[in-house]
């Protein structure tokens, strides 16, 4: 089957690979039938994700149709529509019993999918723990709609519940790419007085107004970001901040434009080490939450999509096949032609 490997060193190809086997009672075999890039995937090319293992099938997000089953699966059958999860949990452990998946103490646990277990960018997978990572598509839902499911939708949901919104509160959003276009979705839930959307880019920007995702639209360099949150807030600063850039000056951004006592949420995964300014921020009683993303809400995600409160599906901005995805990639990681997120099919 073709698949898209990382070697390590800046190298992803498309290549032949092996079909995937059932290893354990707890797998599913899922034949995927639409899969993406994501922003981690770009991290792992560039060596920024050292837990990320050479001759790995990449691919976290996708959605299938489960062919196989082991003796010890339950909740999905061959047949089933499925999406994802971009974690894979026992749910027994200290960790998982308490909702924090993504620190799961089995050797797969966490982010292994397209990192340290083969992914989903290819024609089949095989996913561990398969009734803790495959959340069933209703008839009704596509596979569009459901795509993002168990990754950027679950880290906006992740996102914006650690974050402790209350309705009536101005919530700020530094970036308006995927990932934080799906946390001001999620964050919408709460019902917020404002949701203030931060990025370079104004086409993003322009998008996230439309789709009625943000009321305010602020861009570094253009407009002064501090004196516009405050003149936002009555000169408060932002009640919770949700960081999902992960660029080079955002992390100062959060701390700086959230007013005190606020919640700042760093949910972005950078590929260097950030400061703390204790002295500068002393007296503002900031608590800061950090990622990675406990995915394990999808079920509540997938019900309020078939129910029709969130609803991303315009994110995918363009569509090719799995025999073009080396171009796609190209054109992700350099940002051309407004691409948002590429709907892949095997």
């Amino acid at each position: 089957m073709k698949a898209v490997v990382y070697h390590g060193s800046g190298k992803v190809s498309l290549e032949e690979k092996a079909y995937p086997h059932l290893e354990d009672p707890g797998d599913a075999i899922v034949q995927v039938t639409l899969t993406t890039i994501c922003s981690s995937d770009i991290h792992i090319k560039h060596g920024a994700v050292p837990r990320a293992v050479p001759g790995v099938t990449l691919g976290h997000e996708f959605v299938g149709i489960v062919v196989e089953t082991g003796s010890g699966v339950k909740n999905v059958k061959p047949g089933d529509r499925v999406a994802v999860n971009v974690e894979t949990f026992c749910g027994t452990c200290f960790f998982c019993r308490r909702g924090f998946v993504n620190n799961c103490t089995d050797e797969h646990g966490g982010w292994a999918l397209g990192c340290r277990i083969d992914g989903g960018q290819a024609e089949y997978v095989r996913i561990p723990f398969a009734d803790n990572g495959l959340t069933l598509i209703p008839d009704h839902v596509t596979d569009e709609q459901a795509l993002f499911t168990g990754d950027i939708f679950s880290t906006g949901y992740w996102a914006a519940d650690i974050g402790e919104i209350r309705p009536a509160d101005t919530v700020a959003v530094i970036g308006a790419g995927p990932t934080g276009l799906c946390t001001m979705a999620c964050a919408r839930l709460y019902s917020p007085a404002k949701i203030i959307a931060i990025d370079t880019d104004e086409y993003r920007l322009r998008l996230a107004k439309e789709r009625g995702l943000a009321d305010v639209t602020l861009v570094p360099g253009k407009d002064r970001i501090q004196e516009r949150v405050l003149s936002e807030t009555r000169g408060r600063g932002a009640d919770v901040v949700l960081e999902a850039a992960g660029g080079k000056d955002t992390f100062q951004t959060a701390w700086q434009i959230a007013r005190a006592n606020a919640i700042v949420v760093v949910v972005a995964m950078y590929e260097e080490n950030q400061i703390l300014p204790l002295p500068a921020m002393y007296g503002k009683n900031l608590t800061f939450k950090t990622g990675g993303v406990d995915g394990c809400r999808c079920g509540e995600i997938m019900e309020l999509i078939g129910a029709g409160k969130l609803d991303v599906s315009f994110l995918i901005s363009h569509r090719c096949d799995l025999s073009r995805i080396m171009d796609a990639y190209d054109m992700f990681e350099n940002k051309k032609d407004h691409v948002m997120k590429f709907g892949i099919t095997p």
